[in-house]
């Protein structure tokens, strides 16, 4: 029996969507974003909440963003679904995972979503998987405007609780994730967003991403390689508030325990039945009201 999901469509707050916004980077180079906000943003500002992705927003994302950002913007805020740089839509290349160009773009695009007319100036981080990776590693470089992170299915540990090693074993998931980022990365924009220029990017992607594997096996030690981007080199730089959440079936729970334990400000924690999706459509179930559970309804003053 095929099972469906029903997308909601009615709010507290009537919400329109901007289908793409470029974000500039110090660089010139420009990102792509789907915004989700309450039509009176302009006159009632709202917090934005990022997701920030390779994942690409106008295909390979888009049915989940649409069952999440939509609910946020109808209760008050501005849902934000970047593609990072060298992905999707985005212009520019991209090297590698979790690199600090990664980091730097993301602290670019907090700010420019703080100071945009129909935001209040606080931005919280919400992410999974990558998105959950880079949610830890952007709240541990303090960015003035981040005000909470929701991370989902990631690690503090790069090498030891990834897909590289684990008890000092390669994994097969380095060769099977490997592949996937790959061909995911190196996917050509949408012509309807980028217009004629998509085949020129594509072509720079293809020349420029790289493959990321070799990194990988050239790195099979912990070295500083893998350290950058483990927050558990320091869960001291972590302030802000922190929503770890994880599934028993999934194979980043580890990472939440030791979270809790060692991160010094506010946090919580959540591990259901689920693999590696979002709990409000996640298997197995059962599922949850997920986002009920984190966004609080923002009426209109």
């Amino acid at each position: 029996m095929l099972e469906t999901s029903e997308v909601r469509t009615e709010f507290p707050r009537e919400i329109r969507e901007i289908e793409n916004a470029w974000i500039p980077m110090p660089d010139g180079t420009r990102l792509a974003a789907r915004i989700w906000l309450p039509v009176d943003a302009d006159s009632d500002p709202v917090p934005a909440i990022l997701e920030y992705l390779p994942y690409r927003k106008r295909d390979g994302t888009v049915e989940r963003d649409h069952l999440t950002h939509p609910y946020f913007a109808g209760h008050g805020y501005a849902g934000v679904r970047v593609d990072m740089r060298g992905t999707g839509d985005s212009e520019g290349v991209c090297l590698g995972e979790y690199l600090k160009q990664e980091q730097d773009d993301c602290l670019a695009v907090i700010e420019w979503l703080a100071a945009q007319p129909w935001c209040s100036g606080k931005v919280g981080m919400i992410g999974i998987s990558w998105g959950g990776f880079n949610g830890l590693q952007v709240a541990a470089r303090r960015p003035e405007a981040l005000g909470a992170v929701i991370s989902l299915c990631s690690t503090d540990d790069r090498y030891a609780d990834d897909i590289h090693f684990m008890g000092g074993c390669m994994l097969t998931d380095k060769l099977s994730w490997g592949a996937t980022a790959f061909s995911i990365c190196n996917t050509p924009p949408d012509p309807a967003i980028v217009g004629d220029r998509w085949r020129e990017m594509w072509v720079e992607r293809l020349d420029g991403n790289g493959l990321w594997m070799l990194d990988w096996f050239r790195h099979q030690r912990r070295d500083e390689f893998y350290a950058h981007g483990s927050v558990c080199e320091n869960y001291a730089d972590i302030e802000v508030p922190v929503y770890a959440v994880g599934g028993w079936a999934d194979g980043y729970t580890n990472a939440i325990f030791r979270l809790l334990e060692h991160l010094p400000g506010p946090k919580k924690g959540l591990i259901g039945p689920w693999a590696h999706k979002y709990p409000h459509f996640a298997k197995p179930g059962p599922r949850i009201g997920f986002l009920q559970d984190t966004a609080v309804p923002r009426k209109s003053d």
